[in-house]
């Protein structure tokens, strides 16, 4: 059976008093997700989705995630929202996580506000990597206005029909019931009725963006799926095609929402980020885990008066259950057995997060 993954969330403040919730996830190199809303840092372990994206960047980088002003975990009572908002909720986490420079992961809205940040800051940002991003309106005007009234009207609301609409568009091929309950209620929880609608409005990046594009010197990637409902590809191709020396990845599917059945797009997308940032370092395969290594050690308290009390035979039995049920732990949590030492182990862990999940696990 699946345990709920562990969220570690911590808070910065922003310039401007905002208080904004982020979290640290595995080891190596520094890499921010970005994004623009749909996102909840303590109900996302639960959403297949962004489960993919922790899994499968936690065992290769130094992962931060954070909730943007108005949603998740974050403030939530922000009068008005403005795109130098979003760059300083961005400041504020580089800030608390100490790093001088960091690569940005900018998916969907998201994407706007990284490019727009390396362009302000490029003496921070080692790398850019794209995902489904836009640099300019492309929404038909009454297309859009549909859509926000449909967030006015039942954002909120317990019954899911409302976020169905976006949910169908997010990830039109292969979801599974699982997929679409959790990503329903990912938006749900994400922001209120006002807040989303807020968030929408000033969902199209700023009209200068997408021409100041060439202005970006940072090492890029961008990734688009080639049948995305929500994004068109082309804008994708525009976008690399306009950043000097930018590799365009296009992936073979139609969801802009990855469902659980799309672990491989995941792994594709973390090998492009890999020959971004590493590009020096030898491709790895899937599943094979990071050179940054995580020590886990186990070891029954009151060993010895345990075998004075139970006797040789009986001591014997209890250690031999002892190590049944670590190896199962170890096994379930990704963990590697090197050595035993009567009483206790010694194991190994690709990331620091399933080395404490394995640790609560016993």
């Amino acid at each position: 059976m699946m345990r709920a993954m562990t969220v570690d969330v911590r808070y910065c403040t922003t310039e401007d008093g905002v208080q904004i919730a982020y979290s640290v996830v595995g080891e190596g190199l520094p890499l921010i997700r970005v994004l623009g809303w749909f996102t909840h840092l303590e109900y996302e372990p639960k959403v297949p989705h962004w489960r993919g994206y922790r899994e499968t960047f936690g065992e290769r980088y130094t992962t931060v995630l954070y909730d943007g002003r108005g949603t998740g975990l974050s403030d939530r009572n922000i009068e008005s929202f403005t795109r130098q908002g979003f760059l300083d909720d961005l400041d504020a986490v580089i800030d608390a996580t100490g790093f001088e420079r960091v690569a940005l992961f900018g998916f969907s809205q998201g994407g706007a506000v990284a490019i727009r940040y390396a362009l302000e800051n490029p003496d921070r940002v080692s790398h850019l990597a794209l995902y489904g991003a836009f640099a300019r309106t492309f929404r038909d005007p009454e297309q859009a206005r549909t859509q926000l009234s449909l967030i006015k009207q039942g954002w909120g609301s317990d019954l899911p029909a409302h976020r169905q609409f976006f949910t169908s568009l997010f990830m039109p091929d292969n979801a599974t019931a699982a997929d679409i309950a959790a990503f329903n209620e990912l938006q749900r929880v994400s922001a209120d009725a006002e807040t989303a609608a807020a968030l929408f409005a000033i969902t199209d990046a700023e009209p200068e963006l997408f021409e100041r594009l060439k202005e970006v010197k940072v090492p890029t990637v961008v990734l688009h799926q080639r049948g995305d409902a929500i994004v068109p590809f082309e804008e994708g191709r525009a976008i690399a095609s306009r950043i000097s020396g930018a590799r365009f990845v296009p992936l073979e599917g139609s969801n802009h929402a990855l469902t659980a059945s799309e672990a491989g797009v995941w792994e594709t997308m973390a090998d492009a980020v890999d020959q971004l940032i590493q590009p020096d370092a030898a491709p790895r395969k899937a599943g094979e885990p990071s050179s940054f290594r995580t020590v886990l050690f186990t070891d029954i308290v009151g060993h010895t008066a345990m075998m004075s009390r139970l006797g040789d035979e009986a001591g014997r039995d209890v250690l031999r259950e002892h190590e049944r049920i670590t190896r199962d732990v170890l096994k379930a949590n990704g963990g590697t057995e090197v050595k035993t030492m009567g009483d206790g182990f010694m194991a190994s862990f690709g990331s620091v997060t399933r080395a404490v999940e394995c640790a609560i696990a016993f």
